[in-house]
């Protein structure tokens, strides 16, 4: 029994309980469907072994042997990971090409009782859909940038218009980086294909006929390349400019930066990446800060002298793509909380092509501004 995937949509559309990845484990770590368990029926070293003996010595001897070991691997699996599986239980399964790895692994599971079925065209089927949609059509989405300089609490916006009921594309969430040389995650960036299957299946799961809100980036999410046909609908967008004064800024900085605040000496060699760019003087008032807990202060003073001026001039070539700012005199929850209607609105407006409606100062620390 095989599942047709003619649309990205169409996983979830389907229903499986379960998504398994039955190919090895370099295999999955590269890329997989998004939420598949990796169950693989032979391990990279299983796989090279059989692969080899395929090539230089006996196809017969190879598929005799891997045979074995599938079987074996998968009555692992059946006793470990499966093992609480009712018996209504509905998964897919698949692996590179929808052959015989899957195949085997999926017929079992029918003799058992459950309802299998494997991906026709394996992954490569799924990979082919997210090449298709990043880099071969126009995207059908009406996106939205929201904009600004560095600590303008852009990442908690989007957040919250997300808990709110929009649709929102999070690319540093997605690709685990928050930019710039501070922007390092915990957890290791993912391949250039899981980022682009990530941003396919989120645009996938989207209605064109709303907007779609994207934080501004660069054409790249720390090592990762925002795929062309996005970064081209992201150029093309209207954009909606959150500003703050600095102060305020520089207050949300330990929000945005927990692990940096956690771990001075980290942040401190961070800065000192910056020397060549800032001068060793300059560097090391900015690690007396640090070394002091000033982080408010360090935090004012590396937006001063190091991102704001850059943001500007990265910014500058899209100054005539924004069509609104929104003025937040503070950006704590409160404040933020208070102005997330009127910042929905705007975007909502800024989508349609519709001149925004501006006014004085909202409840929240929040204003519009006409853009100039």
């Amino acid at each position: 029994m095989q599942f047709q995937l003619h649309r990205l949509s169409d996983l979830a559309d389907a229903g499986f309980d379960d998504l398994i990845d039955a190919r090895s484990p370099a295999e999955y770590a590269e890329d997989h469907l998004p939420g598949a368990l990796s169950l693989p029926v032979l391990d990279d070293d299983q796989r090279a072994r059989v692969g080899t003996m395929y090539v230089r010595q006996s196809s017969f001897g190879a598929r005799r042997i891997g045979a074995a070991q599938v079987l074996r691997n998968i009555a692992a699996h059946l006793d470990g990971p499966l093992a609480d599986r009712p018996g209504g239980w509905r998964p897919l399964v698949y692996c590179w090409r929808g052959g015989q790895r899957s195949g085997t692994f999926g017929w079992l599971m029918r003799e058992i009782g459950w309802p299998a079925q494997t991906l026709a065209g394996g992954y490569r089927s799924y990979r082919r859909l997210v090449v298709q949609a990043m880099y071969d059509t126009p995207l059908p989405h009406r996106m939205v940038v929201l904009t600004g300089m560095t600590c303008t609490a852009k990442t908690v916006l989007l957040h919250k218009l997300a808990g709110a009921g929009m649709q929102v594309l999070d690319l540093e969430g997605i690709g685990r980086h928050r930019g710039s040389i501070f922007g390092a995650m915990a957890d290791p960036q993912p391949s250039q294909r899981a980022f682009e299957g990530a941003i396919a299946q989120t645009l996938a799961r989207c209605d064109p006929a709303r907007p779609v809100v994207v934080e501004a980036e660069s054409s790249k999410v720390g090592d990762l390349i925002v795929p062309p046909k996005l970064w081209g609908a992201m150029c093309a967008a209207p954009r909606v400019e959150v500003t703050a004064p600095l102060v305020a800024r520089a207050a949300h900085f330990p929000q945005a930066y927990p692990d940096l605040v956690a771990d001075p000496a980290r942040f401190a060699a961070l800065v000192g990446l910056l020397h060549r760019l800032h001068g060793r003087a300059q560097v090391a008032r900015w690690q007396a800060m640090i070394a002091a807990g000033d982080m408010a202060c360090v935090a004012a003073a590396l937006m001063t002298d190091h991102y704001d001026p850059r943001y500007g001039k990265s910014q500058a070539r899209f100054a005539d793509r924004v069509v609104a700012r929104q003025v937040f005199d503070r950006l704590d929850d409160a404040a933020l909380d208070t102005a997330l209607p009127g910042l929905a609105a705007t975007l909502d407006r800024a989508a349609l092509g519709a001149a925004p409606a501006f006014g004085g100062t909202g409840q929240g620390g929040f204003r519009k501004q006409v853009p100039g």
